[in-house]
């Protein structure tokens, strides 16, 4: 043994120092950037005198609630519905998987504004109400409830395309078995279907929870005032409508501490495997009962998420010419193309380099040193990262708005890392650590290594990538809100501008077309590359 570190395992992988040099440089530079980002709130706090009367404790508290709440509501759904579809064989199966696997990218504000467009005061069940029976239902999409909502279809969704994964894993001579043994449904959950499930769902928690904690849009969207504001939206807010530096960097302070902390809980727990690729034919076929109750689980999950889709694009449809017709939406959406593609080709580099340095060594201290960057962004959330960086570039002296544009797709950069390397990092280890001595043996250069051996084997994982990365940033709404102008906004942003005007329809013709991108670039950019890759192998 040589440290950490065991000779076969040196021998067995290639040698590729220039990919461990260039990781460890790219990690470094992530890491000075964190913390050139936490100096600039740490020093504001400590050169500010101002006397800032934000309710910490209360946010804090507020935050913290609405998280919780929403973990462990998405992963009972997430895992209700998990189960129902392992179980259910039915015509267009693969879309309704597919579709649930895109609730990773669907803007939140999206949703929210879908929410609203169903149980708003004047949303499609308030209509009805009123029609059938004269009364009102009220609001039940703003306030706690709304957020609960949102998130939950979107998280919950989330949390079934992973566990519908772990089930689809179980070893298939422990379902024969099972079912030599007549398991009924309950059964087989307990004794079958929960170990598979059990590992997966802490870690799963810990990212449900750190995500619902740092949201932004949602909450700005349907908060419905300051009983239901979190730290996030507190931040924007003293930075954007009050310019109350100070209580917001004691807020930002808050918020890195507490995300630290589950991030340190979540870094000890079992890794989450993420799976955006077909699911596999059930093998397993319960009771009428348990079907009739499958069957219903999964019509209200896909009706509680496909509702708030459809709603934006119907009420959207009608105003997309005018919308159209405005040069400033053309402004917006070339910007949002723009800083889309820069931000995810970004990310595919620093992906790509730290993933392939990590999967060069066997060092197990330089493993997890290249595999921090994962954790920038969860530790340090959009608009956090974005009044850092609106704080550094004041002390230096530069103009915030003069910034912009790098500040907002590093940024965007850094929020779509995690899932990047949580996409490239396993495919390029298991093709270091299956080929290298073949490669090691044939002296293939690590440029050729690439071309001839990786590419065509990831050619589909770095479609999925691309349009993680893309539209991430298409649909984010944190980092432009503190640095958007009126000559530097993109379409989250101008659809905000227009719900803030009371412009609705035009806001709804933006998020129809958010929508519409994000499904094409999420569907398409995976087949792309996939074709690409099998030409050249």
């Amino acid at each position: 043994m040589v440290g950490t570190v065991s000779r076969p395992a040196m021998l067995t992988l290639p040698h590729r120092p220039f990919r461990i040099a260039t990781a460890i440089t790219l990690a470094a530079a992530i890491a000075t950037l964190i913390a050139l980002v936490l100096w600039a709130i740490l020093a504001a706090a400590t050169d500010s005198s101002s006397t800032s009367r934000i309710d910490i404790p209360h946010l804090l508290r507020m935050t913290t609630i609405q998280a919780g709440l929403t973990t462990v509501l998405s992963l009972a759904v997430g895992t209700a519905l998990a189960w129902s579809l392992n179980r259910l064989r039915f015509p267009g199966r693969d879309l309704v998987v597919g579709l649930f696997a895109s609730a990773i990218v669907t803007p939140g504000m999206v949703v929210a504004f879908g929410l609203l467009a169903i149980w708003g005061r004047n949303g499609w069940i308030n209509q009805a109400s009123e029609a059938l029976f004269g009364v009102s239902i009220g609001s039940p999409a703003y306030g706690l409830s709304g957020i609960l909502f949102a998130h939950v279809v979107l998280d919950g969704a989330f949390a079934a395309r992973i566990l519908l994964a772990r089930l689809d894993a179980v070893p298939a001579n422990r379902l024969k078995t099972g079912q030599s043994l007549a398991l009924s449904a309950w059964q087989r959950f307990t004794l079958i279907d929960w170990p598979a499930l059990r590992g997966s769902l802490p870690g799963i928690g810990a990212i449900i929870f750190l995500l619902a904690f740092t949201s932004f849009p949602i909450v700005l969207l349907l908060g419905g005032g300051p009983a239901n504001q979190t730290l996030e939206v507190a931040i924007y807010a003293a930075v954007r409508q009050d310019f109350d530096l100070s209580g917001a960097v004691r807020l930002a302070a808050t918020q890195i501490a507490v995300c630290s902390i589950v991030i340190l809980i979540a870094s000890a727990l079992a890794p989450v495997p993420t799976s955006f690729g077909a699911s596999t034919p059930p093998r397993w076929r319960d009771s009428s009962t348990a079907r009739i109750l499958q069957g219903l689980v999964l019509a209200i999950a896909t009706l509680g998420f496909v509702l708030p889709l459809l709603s934006v694009l119907v009420g959207g449809v009608g105003s997309i010419g005018r919308v159209l017709a405005q040069p400033t939406f053309w402004w917006a959406a070339g910007t949002s193309l723009a800083v889309g593609s820069a931000s995810a080709l970004l990310t595919l580099a620093l992906a790509l380099a730290l993933a392939m340095g990590r999967g060069a060594t066997a060092n197990g201290p330089l493993r997890t040193l290249l595999g921090m960057p994962a954790f920038a962004y969860l530790a340090v959330p959009a608009v956090v990262l974005s009044l850092g960086f609106f704080l550094l570039v004041r002390s230096l002296g530069i103009a915030p708005a003069q910034a912009a544009p790098f500040v907002v797709i590093l940024a965007n950069s850094l929020l779509a890392l995690p899932f990047a390397i949580a996409t490239l990092g396993p495919p390029l280890e298991t093709i270091a650590r299956g080929r290298g001595k073949l490669m090691r043996s044939l002296g293939l250069s690590g440029w050729r290594q690439f071309r001839l051996v990786e590419l065509p084997l990831i050619g589909r994982d770095l479609g999925v990538m691309l349009a993680l990365a893309f539209c991430f940033s298409l649909g984010d709404l944190g980092v432009i809100a503190l640095f958007g102008t009126q000559d530097f906004q993109t379409l989250p942003l101008m659809m905000f501008r227009a719900l803030g005007s009371y412009r609705n329809n035009d806001a709804g013709a933006i998020a129809a077309i958010l929508l519409i991108g994000t499904i094409l670039a999420f569907a398409g950019l995976p087949k792309l590359f996939g074709k690409i890759a099998d030409a050249a192998r």
